[in-house]
């Protein structure tokens, strides 16, 4: 199981997993130096360049693993029509992570209803050695015809939650898993408490086996909250951090 946050450059993390001082060019250093993975939300926004990805992939140590969140090009302005080029151009700069390249994370548009054929097309345009995870966010994704197009790609469902709760089904739709976490319910907000993450590590670990992957990304990022529940959730999962996570539990 790889456990991380979603992004890494965030200003309110300084002196939560940032020492005061510590310039933000070394910021990815330091944070994987902590933790095994991390999930590259910034370029759902903006699709970095070749050269970005490889010198991320030189900034990291070996077995350090970044998933990349595809492109809104893809997903929210073609919203998976014409697949093939927006696909192409993701994995040409992806690739420059090397073996550091974890899964993509296909995230829908929450208004993009269900369509079998499109997602089926989207997925087909991937290079077969690519894991993909998908995200949907409209209830009319949960049909068979959905779990069938996932599992005959060997896409993952990710399972995603909010306030403590799953907000999608929890199929097992591959031989890997993708587990998001984006607003607890404890307090201080948007923090996760124990019985929130106990119990979603008895789903976890419940579903896959100790050889199988498992990536999961802490999306709640204000005031460190992601960075704590991270820590909390692997030890309470029995996840490896990177050497120097284990000094970030208590605080």
């Amino acid at each position: 199981m790889l456990v991380g946050t979603s992004g890494w450059q965030y200003a309110d993390w300084r002196e939560v997993l940032y020492p005061a001082g510590l310039p933000q060019r070394l910021w990815l250093e330091r944070y994987a130096a902590c933790f095994p993975t991390v999930e590259n939300n910034g370029a759902f926004y903006r699709l970095p360049r070749r050269e970005t990805f490889e010198a991320w992939r030189d900034r990291t140590p070996e077995g350090f693993v970044m998933a990349v969140k595809a492109s809104r090009f893809l997903t929210h302005i073609k919203r998976l029509r014409d697949p093939a080029e927006p696909v192409r151009r993701l994995m040409g700069v992806a690739r420059g992570l090397g073996d550091r390249l974890g899964p993509v994370l296909v995230q829908l548009p929450p208004t993009l209803h269900a369509d079998p054929g499109l997602l089926a097309e989207c997925l087909g345009c991937f290079p077969p050695d690519v894991r993909v995870a998908v995200e949907p966010r409209h209830d009319t994704w949960w049909d068979e015809a959905t779990r069938e197009v996932l599992e005959r790609h060997g896409a993952a469902l990710c399972w995603a939650d909010r306030l403590g709760r799953p907000a999608t089904p929890l199929w097992r739709t591959a031989d890997w898993g993708y587990v998001r976490f984006h607003e607890g319910a404890a307090t201080p907000w948007p923090r996760y408490g124990d019985q929130a993450l106990a119990s979603w590590a008895r789903r976890v670990t419940g579903t896959w086996t100790a050889g199988e992957d498992v990536h999961v990304y802490f999306n709640n990022d204000p005031g460190g909250a992601a960075v704590r529940d991270a820590v909390r959730f692997a030890a309470l999962a029995g996840a490896d951090l990177a050497p120097e996570g284990a000094a970030l539990r208590g605080r």
